[in-house]
């Protein structure tokens, strides 16, 4: 028997988004709105609204559709946002990002990656999407933004994300040592940083942002 994907899509904003205190009205109706399914794979497409991560190729993860509310909610986004996110993956993110703001610079490590993530936002009828290969440890974009999504975790802050930044801009990132990190908000006010804990988490780390081992005899 196939699944009513609208009905689970419900089912997951009123019994999981919404009770981990995600109550953006513009974001909710953005989850409700945005066929997780066909931003999963084939194989994980029965659990698409399920509180799990999902695994994707090379390793990586979509994050737990709750953690995936709270990074929309984090970010404030307003209708003429200008928005960069730090990996793309499924394309999911991109796609409740490109609802919500007025244009999204994505970019991610995988090509393949970022093929099936343009088609499917295609499907979706989304055209204010750049995609775009680079390593996010030496991306330099040329300009700034309104607000910064990173979907993987840092062991460390890496000083370039805040370049990135407008005055006023909102970075999303989750940092820490697993499995115990802090997804953090850290807004940009004239020169200096303000950084806000929003809650605990555990997702795969960006490639490069790893903990760096210490040997000791």
């Amino acid at each position: 028997m196939s699944m009513n994907f609208e009905s689970a899509r419900a089912a997951m904003v009123e019994q999981q988004v919404r009770p981990w205190e995600v109550l953006d009205a513009r974001v909710l109706e953005t989850i409700a709105t945005v066929p997780r399914e066909m931003f999963v794979p084939e194989a994980q497409r029965q659990l698409a609204y399920v509180d799990m991560p999902l695994p994707l190729a090379h390793g990586e993860t979509m994050m737990k559709p709750v953690v995936e509310g709270r990074l929309l909610q984090a970010l404030a986004l307003e209708p003429g946002d200008e928005v960069l996110e730090i990996g793309t993956g499924s394309g999911y993110v991109t796609a409740c990002l490109a609802r919500l703001a007025r244009e999204v610079v994505s970019i991610d490590l995988h090509a393949d990656f970022l093929q099936s993530a343009g088609e499917r936002l295609q499907q979706s009828g989304l055209r204010n999407v750049r995609l775009q290969l680079a390593d996010a440890l030496d991306f330099k974009p040329g300009r700034q933004f309104d607000a910064v999504a990173v979907t993987a975790a840092v062991a460390e802050l890496p000083e370039i994300f805040s370049t990135w930044l407008k005055p006023g801009g909102r970075l999303f990132v989750i940092r820490g040592l697993s499995p115990v990190q802090q997804a953090l908000r850290i807004t940009r006010r004239g020169e200096s940083l303000h950084s806000e804990s929003l809650f605990e988490t555990d997702v795969p780390y960006l490639r490069g942002g790893e903990p760096i081992a210490h040997f000791t005899l």
